[in-house]
Parts: structure tokens; C-alpha cells; sequence
């Protein structure tokens, strides 16, 4: 009996050391551009029932940085048409619908077509702009802080057609400053 506890022990304990090795493997592209990156918060988008993905909401140790990562693993499949053509959503948040369409036709020509348990992450760095990467490898970058406030704004703005997922993944903080509105 004392074997096998032991036996189980060490079972568990190398799959808490491989699954904080993933963890950290699954964030190096995130790292890459934002330094001691650690979550906000983390929240679930169901759509008539679905479970459509998760989204995580990553941010430096120092929270009023004006760097931070939006990481979404999605649970359906959608093409990169369908994703981009989502951007109708900023007009919501007060984003003209010219400039709404513009990032929409922008991301069309980059999104990937995505299966379940795949990744999108868009990480913002006023230096950069906002780097995309698809399963941890960079796909693509807009400069300049108007895309990112209209792209991150869909989850992030106050104005948000989801509120509580923009809840979750603010979680006891406030948006980054690149985002306008309340906590």
C-alpha cells in the first residue's frame, strides 16, 4: 500500500510539473512582448447554450501598464472570415462603421480558420501596436492605438454587447488604460 501511494504521489506531482511547463510554454509568445505577464481574470462566451470559447485577460505584474494580452481558446470551429466579421460589434462601443469595416477587410486578410481547442491571442504594446498569434506564432501586427482600442474594446469597453464576460475578465481590476470607462 505504501508503494502505491507513493507511486500515485510522484504520478501526480509530474503531471503538476508538466502541466505548469505547458503553462509556461503556452505563454512565451505573450512574454515575448510583455514582461511578468500574470492573469486578470478569465471568463466563458456561451451563445444560445454553446460554449463558444475561453478568454483570459493577461496583464504585467504592475497593472496600471499600458501593455496587456487578450488569449482565446475557442471550443467550435469558425473561419477567419466568420472572426473577423465580428468587428460589427465596435460600432457598438462607438466606433464609426468605416473604420469598423476597415478592420474587419484588415483581419479578414490575416485570421486563420480555427478549429476547437486552438488559440487567438492579440497582445497590445503601445510601442507595437497589437501582435496576433495564432497557437502561440505571430500572424500578424497593426500599429497605432486605433485598431487596438476598437479591436479590444469589443470585450473590454463598457459599452460591451458582453458584459459579463468583460466582468470576468477584469475580475477585481480595471480595464487597461488604452481602455476608456468604468471599472
Amino acid at each position: 500500500m505504501k508503494i502505491i501511494l507513493q507511486t500515485s504521489t510522484a504520478l501526480w506531482l509530474s503531471l503538476a510539473l508538466l502541466s505548469s511547463t505547458v503553462s509556461a510554454k503556452g505563454l512565451a509568445h505573450i512574454e515575448g512582448v510583455i514582461n511578468q505577464v500574470q492573469p486578470q481574470g478569465t471568463g466563458r462566451l456561451n451563445f444560445w447554450g454553446f460554449h463558444v470559447y475561453d478568454a483570459t485577460l493577461y496583464r504585467p505584474a504592475g497593472k496600471d501598464s499600458a501593455e496587456f494580452a487578450l488569449d482565446i481558446k475557442y471550443q467550435k470551429s469558425f473561419s477567419g472570415a466568420a472572426i473577423a466579421s465580428r468587428t460589427d460589434e465596435m460600432m457598438l462601443i462607438g466606433v464609426p462603421e468605416a473604420h469598423s469595416a476597415i478592420c474587419g477587410k484588415e483581419l479578414a486578410a490575416v485570421l486563420p480558420n480555427i478549429e476547437p481547442g486552438q488559440t487567438l491571442t492579440g497582445v497590445y504594446s503601445p510601442k507595437q501596436g497589437t501582435t496576433f498569434f495564432y497557437d502561440g506564432k505571430k500572424i500578424a501586427q497593426f500599429p497605432g492605438a486605433d485598431f487596438s482600442k476598437a479591436f479590444f474594446g469589443i470585450w473590454l469597453d463598457s459599452k460591451t454587447s458582453v458584459p459579463k464576460l468583460r466582468s470576468e475578465l477584469l475580475g477585481n481590476g480595471c480595464p487597461p488604460p488604452l481602455i476608456t470607462g468604468a471599472c
